[in-house]
């Protein structure tokens, strides 16, 4: 039996995480290094697969027990209750860290658990990622070994929608969290002045709709002893009253837009976002619109001479804001606080700087003023 679920977040964002996660009615949530932790049974396992937007992986923890050496971890890997939760049939993959620890071979700690499994269920081990339908994570740390599950499979930002992607595409996981940082309920128009492959607008119009994130893709779980199709068949939601049309993004790039309103369609979701192909200085607020949200995660330039090129974008961002968007909220994700104050707006960091592939990057937040 399980009790402790552990919810991946980015980095950065743990926080924020919880916050959904606790809105979704999940109980002992509690923020701890790397993600969020919840207890809860295999009910709670499928419900946060399926619904949370904000997590990347979905945990549970199976055993824990101390080990000294190899032959103890050998031995007390044997009496993990491996039937009850893999299936003899299935492929598996055995992944080990140690830290701190009087057994610091990792490979070695592997086998041992590998053998474990083969030997006391029957269920053949894989070593490449992409054979395995489940994945045993194995920790060792100050010689306690934790043994979990991964039961998402794929990275939870891949909702099965996302086809078309840019050169530094957003994930839909970050941009769930981002948004709702920024406050976002469904309720407000949102802007996207460099949209990219659509996800901010995409992820708002989902949340709107009460559209669950994992609606439309397999886990894992599902191949995990005990899974009950019924009743995770039954956790799905039907949608919210449709919203209108006001999640709005546009791109100079004509081959961005025209991959965002891909995306849309197949999220089922492009009937309530709009893409257009046009610069900044073309940028107005929507028709009839109340000040919302405006969202943008522009090029950041890591080389000094992109830099430099990117200083006449920002500034000009923040002259097209400054003159037609007045009384919006704008968050603006970028590690670089030079090209920030280029906008010429104020801004300020919301929340810790966050992991985006290896950068840290902040998300930059005020109310544009009237000019």
């Amino acid at each position: 039996m399980i009790d402790t679920l552990f919810l991946t977040a980015v980095p950065g964002l743990e926080a924020t995480l919880a916050d959904e996660a606790r809105a979704a009615g999940f109980k002992g949530v509690t923020v701890v290094p790397g993600g969020v932790e919840a207890q809860g049974g295999w009910p709670e396992v499928w419900r946060a697969n399926l619904v949370l937007r904000g997590t990347t992986r979905v945990l549970v923890r199976i055993a824990s027990f101390r080990a000294m050496h190899l032959a103890q971890l050998d031995k007390r890997s044997r009496k993990v209750d491996w039937a009850g939760v893999l299936r003899a049939d299935l492929p598996v993959r055995v992944e080990t860290t140690c830290r701190q620890s009087k057994i610091y071979h990792a490979k070695a700690a592997t086998q041992r658990i590998e053998t474990a499994i083969r030997e006391e269920l029957g269920a053949p081990i894989v070593t490449a990622a992409a054979e395995a339908a489940i994945v045993v994570k194995a920790r060792i740390e100050d010689d306690l070994v934790t043994i979990s599950l991964d039961t998402s499979g794929e990275s939870l930002h891949k909702r099965g929608h996302k086809e078309a992607v840019g050169k530094a595409p957003m994930r839909e996981t970050l941009a769930a969290l981002i948004l709702r940082q920024m406050g976002f309920d469904g309720s407000q128009t949102l802007v996207d002045p460099m949209c990219g492959s659509g996800t901010f607008a995409i992820e708002a119009a989902e949340i709107a709709a009460g559209l669950q994130p994992g609606r439309d893709r397999a886990f894992a779980f599902q191949d995990l002893a005990g899974y009950e199709p019924a009743a995770f068949a039954a956790l799905k939601g039907t949608p919210a009253v449709p919203p209108v049309l006001r999640f709005f993004g546009s791109d100079r790039d004509q081959g961005a837009v025209g991959g965002a309103r891909a995306n849309a369609v197949r999220a089922g979701v492009s009937d309530w976002c709009q893409f257009d192909r046009k610069p900044i200085s073309d940028l107005t607020p929507p028709e009839g619109a109340v000040p919302g949200l405006v969202l943008v995660n522009p090029p950041w330039g890591a080389r000094i001479g992109e830099r430099k090129l990117l200083f006449a974008l920002y500034g000009s961002l923040g002259r097209v804001l400054g003159e037609g968007f007045a009384g919006w909220r704008l968050g603006l994700v970028s590690p670089d606080a030079g090209l920030v104050k280029a906008t010429g707006l104020p801004l300020k960091p919301l929340g810790a700087p966050i992991d985006m592939g290896g950068t840290k990057v902040v998300l930059w937040e005020g109310t544009i003023p009237q000019r």
